[in-house]
């Protein structure tokens, strides 16, 4: 059923221009996000390289899109972000990228390619259709999530949880984590890059002792429902996911203020592919059919504004989430070394 919605949603062939006209600096974005009807139809072939997410959603918006384009030919490769990533960045050193477009779940797999495989800059039709804060000059934010602390309702209040993730030591909380899933990592190299690597190193030691580790984020919240712990961290979704199906679990959000613990990282695409091809895909991912299926069915955050974020999340205004530029995110080596040091990877 969610398939077919989304394929209703964008069935329509559009003859209408391309994308709306890019907004001078001075003007804020867009008011109104484009629909998949106002886009040319896309002909051709075109490789996409697609890290694995979102449990199938985003080949449902493959689906979608191979339905309204009936003359586009499309070419996947798939994989973990990271991996991809990687066969990019050793695709540009021998000198033939083979992908188009670079469709991944994290920033920091999108950093590694910015810098090493040259994307196309982002033309200005698609980075000012996004919300100010989201707008790269090599790559397109599609969704973002942010960093949250599930915690078990039966054992803890909202007032229990500190206000610095950096405070959670101090605790007698058990908690739970994924330190070998992308998210996390980010979520530490955020911590480095905010509160330096003695600190951060200082606080994985402190946090192992008393945490139980988890295959994924939402086998965290799971854990943190069942009691297994006390709290957890997770991307937000998770915990939104698992209240849509039973709304009766003692799971709650709590959130951070100004630290990694708070973090909002973002799904995005890279173009590498000067084609007007390449661009009008990423331009459907933009669309608020895509932009509000992505936030209806898998809890995103749509970075198109005019698009209703995810029921259940607190509007993005109303929290404190730190200054990082995502693209820093790309540099995992000490991150993955402050883990092994501490003895949670």
């Amino acid at each position: 059923m969610r398939r077919r919605a989304l394929l209703q949603a964008m069935a329509a062939a559009g003859a209408l221009p391309a994308v709306l006209p890019a907004a001078r600096a001075s003007e804020p974005a867009a008011p109104e996000p484009v629909s998949v009807d106002a886009l040319p139809l896309l002909r051709g072939e075109l490789t996409l390289y697609l890290g694995r997410g979102e449990g199938g959603l985003y080949e449902n918006i493959l689906a979608a899109i191979r339905k309204r384009n009936p003359e586009l030919t499309l070419n996947v490769r798939r994989g973990p972000s990271t991996a991809l990533a990687n066969t990019l960045a050793a695709e540009a050193r021998a000198g033939r990228v083979r992908a188009d477009v670079f469709w991944s779940i994290d920033a920091s797999s999108l950093g590694l390619v910015a810098e090493h495989a040259a994307p196309v800059p982002v033309p200005a039709s698609l980075r000012d259709q996004l919300k100010p804060g989201f707008r790269y000059a090599s790559w397109v934010p599609v969704s973002g999530r942010i960093r949250t602390l599930p915690f078990n309702t039966a054992r803890l209040a909202a007032g229990d949880v500190p206000a610095s993730v950096m405070d959670l030591p101090d605790t007698d909380f058990r908690f739970g984590w994924a330190p070998a899933y992308g998210a996390f990592q980010s979520f530490v190299t955020a911590m480095r890059l905010l509160e330096g690597e003695d600190a951060t190193g200082a606080w994985l030691e402190a946090m192992a002792a008393r945490s139980t580790e988890y295959a994924g984020e939402f086998g965290v919240v799971m854990a943190v429902s069942r009691a297994e712990v006390d709290l957890g961290f997770a991307n937000h979704y998770y915990t939104l996911r698992l209240k849509q199906g039973k709304p009766e679990v003692p799971v709650d959000l709590a959130f951070t203020r100004n630290d990694a613990g708070c973090l909002v990282n973002a799904s995005g695409a890279a173009v590498l592919s000067s084609s007007e091809l390449a661009s009008g895909f990423v331009a459907h991912l933009l669309t608020r059919e895509v932009q509000s299926y992505l936030a209806r069915e898998a809890f995103e955050i749509p970075l198109v504004a005019g698009v209703a974020p995810p029921e259940g999340l607190p509007p993005l205004a109303s929290l404190e989430p730190p200054r990082v530029d995502l693209e820093k995110l790309a540099d995992l080596r000490p991150t993955l070394a402050l883990l092994r040091r501490a003895g949670v990877l």
